[in-house]
């Protein structure tokens, strides 16, 4: 047993008594998700797939659960209420339900849920979510809504890394023909740097439709590993949506699974790293059946230091022909030691398919920036304007607008453009 491990084993001991909640099959659940983990291990640097995320914060990290807390921290600023949505908020991964609002009887419940622990290599994170979540929440949807539920859960992070951990967990479970749009944060309400581990599975029937916005908008010190793994039926519509913008480091790992004949995913993903930032993203999608279609788009900016980086896997079985498959990956360098890895992956074993790739790293387009400085812009807004424009690819596809328009306000904040925010 590594000493990491070592250390998960010891904290999940000593947090025997916190994770005792939720009845025998819970417990009989994170007694599972450990052993599953002691068996495979957390990954390392030398792992393919996990080379460019930043795992020496586990070195620092404290395992047990953070203790729940009864109110906000009066220094948490919450995002304003999306008009019309319910919201849901999370601190340290327990239910806030003072900072809630509007709240949905039927169709979303707390849980305490441990499942039999995830499959794939690179879900190692789910396992360590499955041993150590004590509050979660599931999203449950069936036909009957006349129209698409909205619905928005704020996962906030104020507990200090050294002292525990939070875990959020999600679960969302569409009936035949339920719509859902799901709005889902992460952000701090303090300074403090945290240690988070978020878990997230999507369970989409036949011809259901979602709508899925996920903003990591934590502070520059937190460290976030966090897992979506979803199945989709046949007919089922997923539109992903991914915005990271903050946390000193994160990484994503989404494991994406077309079961379903016409199956449609639409995967679009922007990050933005600055000063030292790391921001890691590993898709895999897989084509199980005949006749799916997948969109990919990627567009991430590095400036400073940061680095960012998007593996994008796509894995057409023998019998899913048919298949419909297409990347589109980009980064942009902005600093000058900042790097920009994008790494486009197929694995086809079937003749019948259409798949499309595209993967390309630079700075700024030189023309385009002559243009508008030959218009009189000075460099910085030139520069910023053209940065915009980078990431108007994935943020053009946010069809909720006052969402859209706090992530605008969000991303000219980033670019330090207030002269933009102004005209939002």
């Amino acid at each position: 047993m590594s000493t990491l491990t070592d250390r998960i084993a010891q904290d999940f001991a000593s947090s025997a008594p916190v994770l005792q909640g939720g009845g025998q099959a819970a417990v009989l659940g994170r007694r599972r998700a450990l052993d599953a983990l002691e068996a495979k291990g957390l990954p390392s640097s030398r792992d393919e797939n996990w080379k460019y995320a930043n795992l020496r914060s586990l070195e620092r990290a404290r395992f047990v659960p953070a203790p729940p807390v009864e109110t906000l921290p009066a220094a948490a600023e919450l995002p304003p209420a999306l008009p019309g949505i319910a919201r849901y908020v999370f601190v340290d991964g327990h239910f806030a339900p003072a900072a809630s609002a509007a709240l949905r009887a039927g169709v979303v419940s707390r849980t305490v849920q441990a499942g039999d622990g995830a499959t794939m290599a690179d879900e190692r994170f789910a396992l360590l979510n499955q041993a150590f979540a004590t509050d979660g929440l599931i999203i449950e949807v069936d036909e009957t809504h006349a129209r698409p539920l909205q619905l928005e859960v704020l996962f906030v992070a104020s507990a200090v890394a050294e002292n525990g951990g939070s875990y959020p967990r999600l679960e969302v479970r569409l009936h035949p023909r339920a719509q859902l749009t799901l709005i889902e944060r992460h952000l701090s309400a303090t300074p403090a740097g945290s240690f988070i581990t978020s878990a997230v599975e999507v369970e989409a029937a036949a011809g259901a439709h979602l709508e899925h916005y996920r903003l990591q908008e934590l502070n520059a010190r937190s460290i976030l590993f966090d897992t979506l793994s979803a199945r989709l039926a046949a007919e089922a519509v997923y539109r992903l949506h991914l915005i990271g913008t903050g946390a000193q480091s994160a990484r994503s790992t989404l494991a994406l699974r077309l079961a379903g004949e016409r199956a449609e995913l639409s995967l679009a993903v922007a990050t933005l790293g600055a000063r030292q930032q790391v921001q890691d993203t590993y898709a895999v999608v897989e084509h199980a059946v005949a006749n799916a279609r997948t969109a990919q788009t990627f567009r991430g900016i590095a400036a400073d230091r940061a680095r960012v980086a998007f593996n994008g896997k796509i894995i057409v079985l023998p019998g899913a022909h048919g298949t419909d498959s297409r990347q589109s990956l980009r980064g942009l360098l902005a600093g000058p030691e900042a790097e920009i890895d994008v790494r486009p992956q197929l694995e086809i074993y079937n003749d019948d398919v259409r798949c499309s790739h595209g993967a390309t790293a630079g700075k700024l387009d030189d023309a385009m920036l002559f243009y508008l400085l030959s218009r009189g812009l000075d460099r910085a807004t030139a520069q910023r304007l053209l940065k915009w424009a980078f990431l108007e690819d994935v943020i053009s596809q946010v069809t909720l607008a006052p969402l859209r328009r706090q992530i605008e306000e969000r991303l000219a904040g980033q670019l330090h453009d207030e002269a933009l925010r102004e005209l939002l």
